[in-house]
């Protein structure tokens, strides 16, 4: 499936009047999957990125070379499709461990009775606000291009 089919989604979510960038093509895209795959640092596991914005609600790519913790974000839906690679996607009722580490983000060390579903390019995810996730990696990427959606 081409990358322009699988922003399709995204870009009707986004359709509001817009002050900010409010378009990328497919090509900038693939371009900017792979400059910040080769901008990544040994040992550095996540990179973020914005690619269009209006105010506060952004899409970024999601380049994950690691997993990360098991996260939550109490007030926020994440919505995002697989871009390149594979990976895991691990969602559960609960968490242990949990503590806030930024605005909007509480990380923790385990979801309790986990749900794996395999992530693959094509694939879109709509995680509901306060519900537990984490991102597996399967070979040496996972990028997604998400974003946030408040809770009403």
């Amino acid at each position: 499936m081409s990358i322009a089919l699988r922003l399709a989604p995204l870009a009707l979510l986004l359709a509001a009047p817009t002050t900010g960038q409010d378009f990328a093509g497919g090509n900038d895209i693939a371009a900017r999957v792979e400059a910040m795959g080769k901008a990544m640092k040994p040992g550095q596991g996540f990179a973020w990125e914005p690619v269009v914005r209006d105010g506060e609600r952004v899409a970024a790519l999601e380049y994950w070379k690691a997993p990360g913790r098991p996260a939550v974000h109490p007030d926020q839906a994440e919505y995002a499709i697989v871009i390149a690679g594979a990976g895991t996607l691990r969602t559960g009722k609960s968490m242990e461990g949990g503590k806030q580490t930024q605005p909007g983000l509480i990380e923790g060390d385990r979801i309790v009775d986990p749900l794996d579903r395999p992530l693959k390019p094509g694939d879109v995810l709509l995680i509901p606000a306060g519900v537990p996730h984490w991102f597996g990696i399967t070979g040496d990427r996972l990028v997604l291009l998400g974003t946030k959606i408040p809770a009403r």
